[in-house]
């Protein structure tokens, strides 16, 4: 559950409630109002924690600090995880050998950064009528990247394009 979500002080309507101290203790079902009283005396806010449950759960804690520990917590689980992106590599089937190397060299430098790689190949005029020269392209990639990739999508034409697209083995 969200922090938005929760409920506290005042916005809690039902009763009663299932109150736990602010050291962890179960205090047992007492009345919302009473609930509030004993927050309030204890100069802390009376914080709905599982309103599913019968009767809801509540407990008796300073929300502020909560709300600030909730946002940091999340904050470096943010920090931890890192997105993978699809990166796109175009090519031609009549690809010149430097030209091969200089696209290769991206893709290795994207592979090592955990990103995906899209090859796409993209056939021009009369090109179409030799698919097995784009083919031939895209399995020189796979043979040249080797062991370091995992082939997630094999060579698919879609129109005058070939594509594959091939992920950082792990």
């Amino acid at each position: 559950m969200s922090q938005e979500d929760l409920r506290v002080n005042d916005r809690i309507r039902i009763s009663p409630v299932r109150l736990i101290d602010q050291h962890g203790e179960q205090i047992g079902i007492v009345a919302t109002d009473e609930a509030r009283d004993i927050a309030a005396d204890a100069g802390l806010d009376l914080v709905e924690v599982a309103p599913n449950s019968r009767p809801p759960v509540c407990r008796i804690m300073d929300y502020g600090k909560y709300k600030y520990e909730q946002a940091r917590k999340a904050k470096e689980a943010k920090k931890k995880q890192h997105t993978i992106t699809v990166k796109e590599i175009k090519l031609r089937p009549k690809i010149e050998e430097h030209d091969y190397g200089f696209k290769m060299r991206h893709a290795r430098r994207f592979l090592d950064d955990g990103d995906k790689v899209k090859f796409t190949l993209r056939f021009r005029g009369r090109e179409m009528t030799h698919p097995e020269l784009g083919e031939r392209v895209l399995e020189k990639i796979k043979d040249d990247l080797g062991e370091d990739i995992v082939v997630e999508s094999d060579i698919r034409r879609e129109g005058r394009t070939m594509t594959m697209l091939v992920a950082p083995r792990t």
